[in-house]
């Protein structure tokens, strides 16, 4: 409990200096000293140890928080990552068939191609011999 100074002779002074008797002056400053004393007793007032405590709980609560929010901001961004890079992976994947597709057809062309021309040449060697 935070003491507050309060000073009795000094107020009973002022107060009897203001036309009261000593007796009415020291009765006052009596009552006013047993009102603080149970005014201060009753009531939770707050130190600035309190206050720094509670200052120093709060900043780090919202640290707390702060942190939580770009964990979560975080999370969010490395999801888009990932779906972005399946899509690639996806679309890559498409392409490369593609691209099996069009080779595969020109490798079959040029082996028709080549056999055509083998055949060809030996029929052309056999009618050479032939004749």
């Amino acid at each position: 409990m935070p003491a507050i100074s309060f000073d009795t002779l000094a107020y009973a002074k002022e107060v009897e200096e203001a036309g009261f008797t000593r007796q009415q002056a020291e009765a006052f400053a009596s009552a006013q000293k047993r009102l603080f004393h149970e005014v201060m007793s009753t009531s939770e007032l707050a130190t600035k140890f309190d206050l720094n405590d509670v200052h120093t709980g709060l900043k780090t609560e919202i640290q707390e928080v702060r942190a939580e929010k770009l964990r979560t901001e975080l999370k969010a961004d490395i999801q888009d990552v990932r779906l972005e890079i399946r899509k690639m992976c996806t679309d890559l994947t498409e392409k490369m068939e593609a691209g099996k597709h069009e080779i595969l057809k020109w490798m079959m062309g040029t082996v028709v191609a080549q056999t055509a021309l083998i055949v060809a040449i030996i029929g052309m060697a056999i009618a050479l011999v032939v004749k």
